[in-house]
């Protein structure tokens, strides 16, 4: 059983960052891949970045574009997002996930453990 705590969300303007992190806890003794994903009212929730526990296996969503980057702390079992560059359209709830069965995956079903997300506003 894995657990997942985001935090770092908040309101940003367009063109700020903002560190998205993502506590991982419980049986963190198995391999697990962790991703970002998502959601914005009124739509499906969206791939946008995971990093394995394979080495140097990240895997960005296309519409990230360079503007952020993932990054995975394995002494404090912690992953991080930081986004930069932020527009309005990346307003969204999102949520950390892990899966313990495939290197990495863009899609939702394969995760099997989710946090309760954090909301990030960006504003003009």
């Amino acid at each position: 059983q894995v657990t997942l705590v985001e935090s770092g969300g908040g309101s940003a303007q367009a063109g700020d960052s903002l560190k998205l992190s993502c506590k991982v806890s419980g049986d963190t003794s198995s391999r697990y891949a962790t991703a970002w994903f998502r959601q914005a009212p009124g739509k499906e929730r969206e791939f946008v970045a995971t990093v394995s526990w394979i080495p140097n296996l990240i895997v960005y969503g296309d519409f990230v574009k360079g503007r952020f980057t993932i990054s995975r702390d394995n002494d404090k079992n912690t992953v991080h997002l930081q986004m930069n560059s932020l527009k309005l359209e990346d307003t969204a709830v999102y949520y950390c996930a892990a899966n313990t069965r495939v290197p990495y995956s863009r899609e939702p079903d394969i995760y099997d453990y989710w946090g309760q997300g954090t909301q990030v506003t960006v504003s003009s």
